[in-house]
């Protein structure tokens, strides 16, 4: 890069980082001394953010309302939100924000230079210009707010008041906050940047404006620019339009260290269970350690390695002798390196009451003898070698790579203005480490980060049945007392003040702010849609016969993309339960050759992982027919194939259920694990209970993955004395099953060299049939299935609710059509938006209309439900009568397209294509699907209305969470069950 012309900046460091193909760059603004890290590549992917560091002092999550406020309009963008606006109307990969302990980031992406400049300048705007300053109703809207209940009683409301309910109600979520609460006494780690709901209302109006005043100015800034673009001409623009309008200050946001504090603390907290919740062994154990120790690069990635090594990994001692030990049905570790000072915690759940002691010993004693007589070395140098592959494949799913390396740089940069590549050049750390594992490393950081550590905190968190309850009772008396103290024209102006502020959160935009947002036009579109790469080739196998091989060939960058797929076609439903248990133990289970903890050690020592999944896909034309499939799912370098082939080998042909006492391990393991993961994700558990009852697919994945699986878990654990004689040979029966009678198929994405090393693996394999891979199945699972009405509600601790309506609109004889994709960002950013969020406070809203004909309604974190569920019934009259203008349809339909042309990792692109094949979807599909995207009229729109009344006339009602609400509304279900 050609820094000759600018002299607004002073060029730190100028270097190739070649571990990122990437040129980069450090940067401080001259005249604010706002700081800049450049990496430059060929990455058409481009990303950009800024980011404050924004210590709180206390834990009325001011950060985080800050977080969401400054997005709700700047002096430039005068809208009530600018975000969604982006949101509609943007071709963007990444838009959001996040509240970090110790930093805020505001970070956008694209892949057109439009957009993304466009996106740059709107963000910005926003951090340094926001209208908080002018509209104490978005702190309002966006922190807390009184308001009346239908009752006239005062309640607070609010989107991050209601977000940080609904985290609260997690056993989970507390802990770790009570863990940190507890280990950092005297800094900011020790309260809640999110806000704790109690806290929250406390936060004042002058104090939410002093926090922005004090940090969010560029010389407290941190901002970060990758991909493909012209770098000088971008670090102009920051100067001319925004860094150059402001002086240097002296801020203090340094995130001040904890000192170290000497002896055992015991701590004893509690999370809310339902009243009526008998289950036993339901208390957490933790014990943490703060880690003085900070700008390490080795030991960022060594605390990732004795995780795994210790307590992740099957067999690994830790986990081993405390699961032996009879303490706990989930037991894990929780770290996090990237903060100034590191925590590492070992966790125990759902474990008995009167066991904190011996949790304690077992673990001092497990880490002594580690200490002493060393750590299994294949647990280590697995350990690296995953972290190694993750590393070079740099595979982050839907996150662009070049956001995750700038987030991962503030691990450091946040704390070094000179280290922003401290931690994410990392080939040469993973060299020292694995030199450093055989000097005895690793042993020592035991000693240093566990037994010499002189501050350590265990933690009990206790069932509380009456913690709900007490907690809204704090809250009532606060609101009644404040309440007395108010006269009645001081009460009457609150109420006026909360239907001035629904006023404002329902009025439009006008047309003068909306034209100030930078726009797209439908000409800035990819008129051609992307196209499916499957090469259908036959194979011939170990047993003389073929077997279909599909090929994705994308660039991998010689990294394999292997899938063994098994087509059910004969599996009474019965048999659903047993293949999903199958599924979920195979690979963690002896086998002839290997121990459970070896054959783990084996695949990460040699692949990026093997995960046994099954796929259940519906035809996008008949969604009675559906295809499921068993896969074992590996991803590997190209010259690891053999290695890679012959652990699938082994764990299909050689895996040894006998070992009753292992499976229960995990099944119980697998059951504390779900039931926290169905109430965190609220919105998903009632989606997937309500496309349980009008869809084929929905009703077999609930039964194999979702909450009637859960039901069938639990139960099977209770009655295991009864069930264990019969449980290894129903699992083997599955698995002969899979093997012995399946359709056989390989599925692979990847370069030539790396399919025809696959190829030569195959040739000595026993799977394998004549039939191509596309061939249409015999009926797969879910004969039983036939369409019925769902009104359920399903209660558990949490302090909201998610509401979820869906149906089937082709029962009404409609077609799909891509019009229903520009429908869904404007439900989503629009009408859902408005009365969900804005109006009703929910953290979240979504909808979803599938090719298969299935559609739904849901929200999130969301204090209402049948307010929620009088919003979902007036969106097909909203639609039909709703005033669109050209401009406003246009943003839809690019916000559709954005949708469409998500940037995919090779291994997404290969899925996707696989996808299309087997549910029927031709590149004619696809095709016809964005013209009618880019060509949707307002007419199109106003037509779509039939499509929701079609879809909610099915009735489907599921919700989930808080009792109360629930049992207010108890007239609207069937049945009313607790969670678990």
């Amino acid at each position: 890069m050609d820094f000759g012309r600018l002299d607004t900046y002073e060029v730190l460091l100028d270097r190739p980082v070649s571990d990122l193909n990437s040129q980069g760059a450090i940067l401080r603004h001259k005249k604010t001394g706002a700081r800049i890290v450049l990496l430059s590549n060929d990455d058409d992917n481009k990303v950009f953010f800024i980011g404050f560091r924004t210590p709180p002092a206390d834990s009325t999550g001011v950060a985080h309302i800050i977080e969401h406020s400054v997005l709700c309009g700047s002096a430039k963008y005068p809208v009530k939100d600018p975000f969604v606006e982006l949101a509609k109307g943007s071709l963007n990969t990444f838009l959001n924000a996040m509240t970090y302990p110790d930093k805020t980031v505001y970070p956008v992406a694209s892949c057109n230079k439009k957009d993304f400049a466009n996106l740059m300048d709107v963000y910005l705007d926003a951090v340094f210009h926001p209208r908080i300053y002018d509209e104490k109703k978005i702190f309002e809207q966006e922190g807390w707010h009184y308001e009346t209940d239908d009752d006239g009683k005062l309640i607070f409301n609010g989107v991050v008041y209601n977000e940080m309910k609904g985290a609260y109600s997690s056993a989970d979520d507390v802990l770790e906050r009570q863990i940190m609460n507890e280990i950092y006494l005297d800094n900011a780690y020790g309260v809640d940047s999110g806000g704790r709901p109690e806290n929250i209302p406390d936060l004042t109006y002058e104090a939410f404006i002093d926090f922005h005043k004090r940090y969010y100015h560029p010389s407290n800034s941190y901002i970060y620019l990758y991909g493909d673009m012209d770098m000088i001409e971008r670090l102009e623009y920051l100067d001319r339009e925004y860094l150059s309008h402001y002086e240097r200050l002296d801020i203090d946001s340094t995130i001040k260290r904890q000192p170290v504090f000497e002896g055992r603390k015991e701590v004893e907290s509690a999370y809310p269970i339902l009243k009526d919740d008998d289950r036993e062994n339901n208390y957490y154990y933790s014990y943490s350690v703060m880690v003085d120790k900070s700008l390490d690069p080795e030991f960022y990635i060594a605390m990732d390695v004795l995780d795994y090594a210790l307590c992740s990994a099957p067999g690994s001692p830790v986990k081993e002798a405390l699961t032996k030990a009879g303490i706990g049905e989930d037991n894990y570790t929780s770290c996090d390196g990237g903060l100034l000072q590191p925590f590492f915690s070992f966790i125990s759940k759902n474990a008995k009451e009167g066991e904190k002691d011996r949790f304690v010993q077992v673990i001092e004693d497990t880490l002594k003898e580690q200490a002493q007589n060393g750590i299994d070395k294949d647990f280590i140098n697995a350990a690296l070698n995953l972290f190694e592959f993750k590393y070079k494949e740099a595979d982050f799913g839907s996150y662009p790579k070049g956001l995750m390396y700038g987030l991962h740089s503030l691990d450091s940069w946040l704390y070094d203005d000179m280290q922003p590549f401290l931690y994410i050049e990392a080939n040469e750390t993973y060299k020292k480490l694995r030199q450093k594992a055989e000097e005895g490393y690793f042993e020592q950081l035991i000693k240093e980060i566990f037994l010499d550590n002189p501050s350590k905190v265990i933690m009990s968190l206790k069932p509380s049945k009456t913690m709900t309850d007490d907690a809204q009772k704090a809250v009532d008396e606060r609101l009644r007392s404040f309440e007395g103290s108010l006269s009645q024209k001081e009460l009457e102006d609150i109420k006026e003040h909360a239907g001035e502020l629904k006023a404002y959160q329902a009025s439009e935009d006008t047309p003068e702010a909306l034209a100030t947002l930078p726009m797209l036009t439908r000409d800035d579109i990819e008129k051609k849609a992307k196209g499916f790469k499957n090469a259908e080739l036959k194979v011939t196998t170990g047993d003389g016969v073929q077997a279909g091989l599909l090929w994705h060939d994308y660039f991998t960058n010689k990294v394999s993309y292997i899938r063994v797929l098994f087509e059910i076609t004969d599996f009474s439903d019965d048999m659903i339960f047993d293949l999903g248990l199958m599924k979920s133990v195979i690979g963690l289970v002896n086998t002839k050759n290997y121990s459970y903890g070896k054959l783990n050690s084996m695949i990460n020592l040699t692949t990026g992982g093997i995960s046994p999944v099954i796929s259940v896909v519906s035809g996008i034309r008949d969604s009675s027919k559906v295809r499921a499939f068993f896969e074992m799912k590996v991803r590997c370098f190209e010259e690891k194939t053999a290695e890679a082939i012959s652990l699938i080998k082994e764990m299909l042909l050689e895996s040894d259920f006998s070992d009753t006492d292992r499976l229960l391990e995990l099944f119980l393991e697998q059951k504390a694990g779900m039931q926290a993961s169905l109430q965190s994700a609220g919105h998903q558990t009632a989606l997937t209970r309500a496309l349980s009852a009008v869809s084929k697919a929905g009703w077999i994945s609930d039964r194999l993955s979702g909450l009637t699986f859960c039901d069938n878990l639990a139960k099977l654990c209770d009655d295991y004395d009864s069930e264990k004689a019969g449980i290894s040979q129903r699992l083997k029966t599955v698995l002969d099953k899979v093997v012995n009678t399946a359709v056989v198929s390989y599925d692979f994405t990847g370069s030539s060299q790396g399919r025809e090393l696959l190829e030569k693996q195959i040739a000595n394999l026993p799977f394998g049939i004549k039939d191509s891979i596309a061939k249409e199945a015999a009926p797969a699972l879910g004969a039983g299935f036939s369409k019925y009405s769902l009104k359920e509600a399903l209660v558990n601790s949490s302090d909201v609710v998610y509401v979820c309506m869906a149906g089937d609109y082709k029962r009404a004889g409609l077609k799909y059509t891509g019009a229903l994709k520009v429908l869904k960002v404007m439900m989503g950013y629009d009408y859902l938006w408005l009365n969900i969020r804005v109006l009703g406070g929910a953290y979240g809203c979504m909808s979803g209309f599938t090719r298969a004909g299935f559609a739904y309604f849901t929200s999130y974190r969301d204090p209402n439900l049948e307010k929620t569920i009088d919003v979902y019934k007036g969106s097909a009259d909203y639609i039909e009568s709703s005033q669109l203008t050209e401009d406003e349809l246009t943003k839809y339909i690019i916000g559709a397209i954005a949708t469409q042309d998500m940037p995919l990792t090779p291994q997404q692109a290969g899925q996707r294509s696989w996808n299309a094949l087997i549910s029927e979807l031709t590149e004619e599909d696809e095709q016809r699907e964005r013209d009618e995207i880019t060509g949707c009229s307002i007419d199109d729109i106003h037509a779509l209305a039939a499509y929701i009344r079609a879809f909610l006339e099915d009735g489907v009602l599921t919700v989930n969470g808080k009792e109360g609400t629930i049992k207010e509304a108890g007239a609207l279900f069937d049945k009313i069950r607790p969670m678990f």
